[in-house]
């Protein structure tokens, strides 16, 4: 029998200590002999990265193959990926990128100390030298990518040997490719006769525009390659080879990411599918995959669109077999003999590595990002709700609606929603077990995720239409979202809150200036001042906004205008501040500026500034006050009662 009580006042098991201790970041993976390799974070470590071994058939604890102090993360384009590779032979071994230095290091795995292969670079106190997305080579040497700061930057794919001849001398790191601003996807074919390599150049990011280069590969020299693939306003992501005749690729030349297929003796491109669907997305990391070569006749493929399915790609006829597995999300890491090791996501078990049998599609846990999983009676359920914007262009979203078995709202009652706005801004929200959702919705506050135009997932053209927007699309979109909520009876409009860190609390700045469909806003360390933003922040993003806004400094009139930190004073609802006091991405001034202008005009709000935090919450301590203040901001502003300390809104 159902029990009635508000919405927001439902008694929860999920605590906000349980969300800030419970999620353990993964990496990739890989098949060990009998065993598995996955990297891990480690939280209790201050978020140090690691390999650690498992066992097929034992829940027993794995094994750390890479101790403290080493670190096993890249710092290329910032954003890293693809940090480390086993090299399986008679002796085997890792070679990975250690944070601190981002020197690269092997580690022979039955000895203790890792021996470095690179040589140092530290120029005031930073590396200038960084290496990621580690493959074969031949004998003796692994590629790689090679990140160069030490001037104006630039990024070759390079042959490393593995004998530590280049651990001082950086001569002895052989050049492939030839010089451009970004490069990824290094890839040697089965009989080391090509490579294979894609670059992109400022302004475009990955997902708007690479070249996919294929080269003769050489003993010595540079290797001087032809563009077989992308170009202009085409992404190409992850070359594979097939044979020794055949390259795979995702290409979105059609207006989505679709397999395409390269023969080099009769230099003919075919696109293996044609479907509205993503098989690839952004490559904020490189080193990330979407498919797996199963042989020479069949691929294993992420592929969908608001969730996403693993399926086998016909290379030869283009048929499309879904395989039936109960996850939101597939990402194929490796094979071996019939199995699978992928990192999937649901809305049970959260993100996981996944060991798979592709014959009867049996599969178990190898490692969980969440250590302690909430009460199945705690969990909500995902739509993925669609509506129309006020052009009458889709917009996406999820949808998590008020839920805790045994418990409804109050007769007569609407409840209340909070808009979450997701970062990057190219990302996409994704359906998985988030303990944060559940934490909202477990005590009767309904959760909407919002895609909005600009987000991956749907298409090119639905991706370009932040394109000079940003700051408008994705602020339109979301109170469509919002609109077509309460329209359909489903959404209290008086009890409308939003939040989003970073690009999304920018999204929220701006939702709160330049719209009044939110009656609350909460912005963790959201830019607020584009002119900040795009005059200190790295390469890789440095003419990012260029898209998303226009160039600068040509477009600083735009840029001031669209600015939230320039329009305070339209803000009429009450706002939560959530920052790092050591955040050099978006300054703690960004958000004393909101603060102070919020207080001028009277306008209720909490400003919360924490210690020792830089772009984003890191320790356990802060991570619980921000969402406990959150739910405390919330239940002042919408009138329920909730079990955590009130905050002072000034």
């Amino acid at each position: 029998m159902l029990q009635h009580m508000p919405f927001g006042s439902w008694p929860s098991t999920i605590s906000a200590a349980q969300v800030a201790a419970g999620t353990k970041p993964l990496g990739g993976a890989c098949f060990f002999g009998d065993n598995l390799i996955v990297q891990e974070g480690l939280p209790a470590e201050g978020g140090r990265v690691t390999l650690v071994e498992y066992g097929r058939s034992t829940a027993a604890a794995g094994r750390q193959l890479i101790a403290a102090p080493f670190n096993v993360r890249s710092r290329v384009h910032e954003y890293g990926g693809a940090s480390w590779l086993l090299l399986a032979g008679a002796v085997p071994a890792v070679v990975f990128a250690n944070f601190e230095d981002q020197r690269v290091y092997l580690k022979v795995l039955a000895n203790e100390e890792p021996v470095a292969l690179t040589p140092p670079s530290m120029i005031d106190g930073d590396p200038a030298l960084r290496f990621a997305e580690f493959v074969p080579g031949p004998d003796g040497q692994v590629l790689a990518i090679m990140e160069d700061l030490r001037a104006e930057p630039v990024r070759h794919i390079v042959e490393i040997p593995l004998d530590g001849s280049a651990s001082e001398d950086l001569e002895a790191i052989r050049l492939l490719s030839t010089p451009a601003r970004f490069v990824a996807g290094p890839r040697l074919s089965p009989d080391a006769t090509h490579l294979t390599w894609i670059s992109w150049e400022h302004p475009d990011m990955p997902w708007d525009a690479t070249e996919l280069h294929l080269a003769e590969y050489t003993e010595q020299g540079t290797l001087r390659g032809s563009v077989i693939a992308g170009g202009p306003e085409v992404s190409v992501m992850q070359p594979e080879w097939t044979d020794e005749d055949r390259l795979t690729f995702i290409s979105d030349a059609s207006g989505w990411w679709n397999p395409y297929t390269y023969q080099l003796s009769s230099g003919r491109t075919v696109r293996l599918v044609d479907r509205a669907a993503e098989f690839a997305g952004p490559l904020w990391q490189v080193g990330t995959r979407w498919y797996l070569n199963e042989n020479q006749q069949t691929l294993l493929c992420s592929y969908g669109t608001g969730t996403t399915k693993l399926a086998r790609v016909h290379t030869i006829t283009g048929g499309l077999e879904d395989l039936a597995l109960p996850f939101t999300r597939v990402r194929p890491l490796a094979l071996q003999d019939g199995w699978l090791l992928a990192g999937t996501s649901s809305l049970t078990q959260g993100e996981e590595i996944t060991l798979i049998n592709l014959e009867s599609l049996d599969h178990q846990s190898v490692a969980r990002s969440i250590a302690e999983l909430p009460e199945p009676a705690m969990l909500p359920e995902v739509e993925e709700f669609e509506c129309v914007n006020a052009a009458g262009q889709a917009v996406h979203a999820l949808l998590y609606k008020p839920r805790q078995e045994g418990l409804a709202g109050a007769e007569g009652e609407l409840p209340p929603y909070v808009t979450f706005v997701h970062g990057g801004p190219t990302s996409q929200a994704v359906a998985t077990l988030s303990a944060t959702v559940a934490y909202y919705t477990s005590r009767g506050i309904g959760v909407v995720d919002v895609n909005y135009g600009g987000s991956t997932g749907y298409g090119r053209d639905y991706r370009n239409r932040l394109r000079g927007a940003w700051g408008v699309v994705d602020v339109a979109d979301t109170v469509a979202v919002i609109k077509a909520l309460i329209s359909r009876g489903l959404a209290d409009p008086a009890r409308i809150g939003i939040e989003g860190g970073s690009a999304g609390g920018w999204t929220v700045l701006c939702a709160l200036t330049f719209s009044e469909v939110f009656t609350a806003g909460i912005s963790r360390y959201g830019v607020s001042d584009l002119v900040g933003l795009v005059q200190d922040t790295h390469d890789f993003e440095s003419q990012y906004m260029f898209s998303l806004v226009g160039p600068y400094p040509e477009a600083a009139e735009l840029y001031e205008k669209r600015a939230p930190i320039n329009h305070v004073e339209k803000i009429s609802c009450p706002v939560l501040l959530l920052q790092g006091d050591e955040d050099k991405v978006v300054p703690p001034a960004q958000s004393q500026v909101v603060a102070d202008a919020l207080a001028k005009r009277g306008i209720a709000h909490a400003y919360i500034l924490f210690a020792g935090e830089q772009h984003g919450f890191r320790k356990s301590a802060n991570i619980i006050k921000a969402l406990e203040s959150s739910l405390a901001f919330y239940a002042q502003i919408f009138d329920f009662a909730v079990d955590v300390p009130a905050i002072e809104l000034t």
